[in-house]
């Protein structure tokens, strides 16, 4: 997953959007991605992210999913783990680019749903337009070396998996030269998450 879109994903955690869970496996092959995704990273650096987020989110890492990975069937059985954290934190959604290799009807009678990144954010959008946007503003605000705006960040994230979600999250043209800050208010007809604003959720950090 790109840093860019896991930093929006944990910004939306951090925003009360969801509450996340994952294993400590999980982080573990998210450091093992970053690393070979960006192999001119700091030794250390990764694995420093980690840390970060462990202590972001002190009660999102599940333990004693091992007995229960052990009676799980997947087309993947190194995904086998994954499922395990979800259930064992009684998450309802596992949010993974990889979704062949979730595949719904295994999930479903476990009472699991799997979404796409661009999917989950748009729903997240759906649910709660201004808290999200609220949230890109400050990734973008965050952002050094270089210093970029929150248009410049949703095309980011469009280029890393998201497009459905950058789309909808950028705000209308207002004309050549325009500095007019817009917020897009989005709403749904039917909301994923039922009736409570944060949902348990299960974020795959490597895939």
């Amino acid at each position: 997953m790109p840093i860019v879109l896991a930093d929006t994903l944990l910004r939306s955690a951090e925003a009360d959007l969801y509450r996340p869970v994952w294993s400590e496996r999980v982080l573990d092959e998210m450091v093992d991605a970053v690393e070979s995704v960006h192999p001119n990273l700091a030794p250390g650096a990764a694995r420093r992210m980690a840390d970060v987020i462990r202590s972001s989110f002190e009660d999102a890492s599940v333990a004693g999913w091992r007995d229960l990975a052990s009676g799980l069937t997947l087309p993947d059985p190194d995904d086998r783990h994954v499922v395990a954290a979800a259930l064992r934190g009684r998450a309802d959604i596992i949010v993974t680019s990889n979704l062949r290799d979730f595949p719904v009807e295994v999930l479903e009678p476990m009472g699991l749903e799997v979404q796409h990144p661009d999917e989950f954010l748009l729903n997240q959008l759906d649910l709660e337009p201004d808290l999200s946007i609220a949230t890109l503003h400050r990734q973008a605000a965050a952002a050094r070396r270089p210093v970029i705006m929150t248009r410049v960040l949703l095309d980011h994230l469009g280029r890393c998996g998201v497009p459905g979600f950058a789309a909808a999250a950028a705000p209308p043209s207002c004309g050549a030269g325009c500095s007019r800050p817009v917020c897009l208010f989005r709403r749904g007809s039917g909301c994923l998450f039922g009736g409570g604003r944060v949902r348990h959720c299960c974020v795959v950090g490597a895939g």
